[in-house]
Parts: structure tokens; C-alpha cells; sequence
């Protein structure tokens, strides 16, 4: 079982899906990405902050209301 924010599927999302979420969570709690991107040997904090980025302009709602939209595709794609 895989969780991800409280979301606990029975098989691992794909490399984007889990971005898309990383991001949505991100923009929603904390609103438009305010720190510098990581250095270039920092793959792991580069894909975050690239996912956070493309989020870049939504309103804390817009990113929430869209975040559990995801959550439940992927819940439904992937079962609990």
C-alpha cells in the first residue's frame, strides 16, 4: 500500500500524477512557490519545486478543490 498525503492506494502513482499532487498540496497550503530552485544535483527537489511552480497563480481554493478532484481520479484508477 502506498500513502501520499493521507492518500493510501494500492499501487504507486505514476512519476507525474504524484508531481500533480506534490504541487497542488503545496500551492494549497502555502500559495505561490517562495523559495529558490534547488541545485542541479538535487533531482528529488527539483521535480518538487517544478511541480509547486507549474501550480504557480491558483488561488489556495482553486489548488485545493483541484487537489481532491485528483486525489479521488486516482483513488477510483488505482483503489484503496
Amino acid at each position: 500500500m502506498i500513502s501520499l498525503c493521507f492518500l493510501h492506494v494500492k499501487q504507486k502513482p505514476d512519476h507525474g500524477e504524484i508531481c500533480a499532487i506534490y504541487g497542488l498540496y503545496k500551492q494549497a497550503t502555502v500559495g505561490d512557490v517562495n523559495i529558490e530552485r534547488p541545485g542541479m544535483f538535487d533531482f528529488t527537489g527539483k521535480a518538487k519545486w517544478d511541480a509547486w511552480e507549474a501550480k504557480k497563480g491558483l488561488s489556495k481554493n482553486e489548488a485545493m478543490a483541484t487537489y481532491v478532484d485528483l486525489v479521488e481520479k486516482l483513488k477510483a484508477k488505482y483503489g484503496i
